[in-house]
């Protein structure tokens, strides 16, 4: 299995808007191959960081759905949210092979 986590960190009073669009997203990642589960996770002591959660079957699958058409037209839209303060957050993303279960 492989797992890849994307923090950002936006200002707490628009976390609420930022887990809405998450609340609403397309879920075509749901549909490619190797997917297993997607989580958005809010940090329990700072509203403002969120991190997307994503389960993969191998670091292949992974890979395969970042080069995918579907992946850069989702985040062609992050680029263009209206609202300024969600506009350009760059994510810290952090990608683990499981090792032991």
């Amino acid at each position: 299995m492989y797992i890849v986590d994307s923090t950002v960190t936006v200002p707490d009073h628009k976390a609420d808007d930022l887990i809405e669009i998450y609340n609403n997203r397309s879920k075509s990642v749901d549909k490619a191959e190797g997917f297993l589960s997607f989580q958005l996770l809010q940090n329990d002591k700072r509203a403002g960081e969120l991190t997307v959660h994503m389960e993969w079957e191998s670091k292949e699958a992974y890979l395969e759905w970042v080069r995918s058409e579907d992946f850069k037209r989702i985040h062609d839209l992050e680029k263009n949210y209206p609202d300024q303060e969600l506009t350009g957050i760059v994510p810290k993303v952090s990608q683990y092979k499981v090792v032991a279960t």
